[in-house]
């Protein structure tokens, strides 16, 4: 069944120039990219994409290490799309914990457990594809993929936004 994964490279990761190798190993998974952007993360993009771990002790500093406060002030956001694409990502990717990844998976290979204990996994992947609907729409428009499969509607909108200053 298709389905559409979001996938972050995360801080560490950019400031390690690992976006390259990352995106090889993910090319091994057959799927399509379907949307990409560089975001500067918000305190509340952060706080509402790890919100099902409010409660941990370690939030707060996860909520840092995805904004940047450590690296990189920047994530690459990915959406994967195709049969099976949460389960392939995260097979992919490996375990959160990187000293339980696969060595050949994505944080296996490439993430690490800080001396202060900060997972730097290197990347997120949606976790099934529910998680993944939720996720894609926090991060993404629909206009920012060339493919959806969630429905979308038109909508007249007035929003404020930054364009190029006319000479």
């Amino acid at each position: 069944m298709t389905e559409q994964c979001l996938v972050l490279i995360k801080p560490d990761a950019i400031i390690k120039h690992l976006t390259g190798d990352i995106l090889a190993k993910l090319a091994e998974t057959n799927l399509h990219i379907v949307g990409s952007k560089v975001v500067q993360v918000t305190k509340e993009l952060a706080e509402e994409h790890y919100q099902h771990l409010r409660e941990e002790k370690f939030f707060d500093e996860l909520i840092k290490y995805i904004m940047g406060h450590y690296h990189m002030k920047s994530v690459l956001a990915l959406v994967y799309e195709g049969d099976g694409a949460c389960a392939k990502i995260r097979k992919c990717a490996g375990a959160t914990n990187p000293e339980e990844a696969e060595p050949h998976s994505v944080r296996g290979k490439y993430g690490r457990i800080t001396s202060k204990g900060i997972f730097e996994n290197v990347v997120h992947a949606s976790e099934n594809p529910k998680e993944g609907e939720r996720e894609i729409k926090l991060w993404f428009r629909p206009d920012e993929l060339i493919s959806t499969i969630y429905p979308t509607e038109m909508k007249e909108a007035k929003i404020e936004k930054m364009l190029w200053k006319e000479d």
